[in-house]
């Protein structure tokens, strides 16, 4: 099997932070890993949003992956999320949302 990161960058529908926050923490990251063939997963807010470069995306989550098939598991997970399976939080803005797969081509490397 490969490992994969799904990368995804999004903010919170203007007013509705706490509440994005607290479903995105305590409940999206364990649906995620609920399904087989993902591994990990860890969120991430941007220090810097000011600087010239900055996403528009104030959040960042990462999703480790191990499969032979990665679309057919990004199609599992929006198939979960289309029949209301996985609970999406109106917190959550859908209007500027960034995905990404990213196909690991070296081992982790640890200090």
């Amino acid at each position: 099997m490969k490992d994969y990161v799904y990368v995804v960058r999004s903010n919170p529908v203007k007013g509705a932070e706490e509440e994005y926050n607290r479903w995105y923490t305590e409940r999206h990251l364990s649906d995620v890993l609920a399904v087989p063939g993902f591994v990990s997963a860890q969120r991430f807010q941007i220090c810097n949003p000011a600087d010239e470069n900055a996403p528009s995306q104030a959040y960042l989550a990462l999703y480790f992956m191990r499969t032979d098939d990665p679309d057919a598991l990004l199609e599992t997970l929006t198939n979960l999320v289309e029949s209301g399976q996985m609970e999406m939080s109106e917190a959550f803005s859908q209007d500027d949302v960034v995905t990404i797969l990213y196909e690991a081509i070296t081992p982790p490397v640890s200090a």
